[in-house]
């Protein structure tokens, strides 16, 4: 708990991953990519229940074997290409019988996410009274200078002249979701809200920590960060 609030902690890891088939339990280091997550959410001071979200009966069993809780299996429904973050979230707390005054969702894709930085999103959301808090890094090239290309083949700024910087000193530092840590009130995503509004509250994490995997490529990558003192 934080204060007199209740805190879920879900996981959600569907099966039919693509980009880089059964990544959720692929091994990373000495133990699955999921069993990370389920770690760092473990560490958590504030974290009352920790459960998965999932369709797969491989995924549960290893997050089972690594101590997360599993009450539900996700519908198919909701473990398709095209289904909602919120939907599933919302199923989740829909499907526990406790009502709770915060969720925390996690993605088992964001390894090098730590249980200080869950704490830190929890109580910034807590603390200042907002329905939700994100976490974020911040981008290494500006999007202040980018373009994006017509049907002639011709460049097309990204922001009008106007808004451009003079220098790139002058250009504002720009952030950018690296899909780690998402906090909000249960009432407000059961009410209809969303976890990214004009309410949110962002936690900045490094970008050498805001890593999310994808591909056979990113895990090779994040392989060679693992046991470095700087992550």
């Amino acid at each position: 708990m934080i204060g007199a609030s209740s805190v879920l902690a879900l996981i959600t890891a569907r099966g039919g991953s693509k980009g880089l088939p059964r990544k959720n339990v692929l091994p990373l280091g000495n133990k699955p990519l999921i069993a990370w997550t389920i770690e760092a959410a473990k560490g958590s001071r504030y974290i009352d229940r920790l459960v998965l979200s999932s369709d797969d009966d491989e995924i549960i069993d290893v997050a089972r074997t690594w101590g997360c809780d599993i009450p539900f299996v996700r519908p198919a429904e909701l473990a398709s290409d095209t289904a909602r973050s919120l939907d599933v979230v919302c199923h989740a707390l829909n499907a526990l019988p406790t009502r709770w005054d915060y969720v925390v969702v996690l993605q088992p894709t964001s390894p090098l996410r730590t249980s200080d930085d869950i704490d830190a999103c929890i109580r910034l959301c807590a603390e200042r009274g907002a329905t939700t808090c994100v976490t974020v890094c911040a981008v290494d090239k500006t999007p202040f200078w980018m373009f994006k290309m017509d049907d002639e083949e011709r460049l097309v700024p990204l922001f009008p002249a106007a808004q451009m910087p003079e220098s790139r000193q002058a250009a504002p530092k720009v952030y950018q979701l690296n899909g780690a840590v998402y906090v909000a009130r249960t009432d407000h995503l059961l009410g209809g809200g969303a976890f990214v509004g004009s309410d949110t509250l962002a936690y900045e994490m490094s970008r050498s920590r805001s890593v999310d995997i994808d591909t056979r490529e990113d895990l090779e990558a994040i392989e060679m960060k693992v046991g470095k003192s700087d992550v």
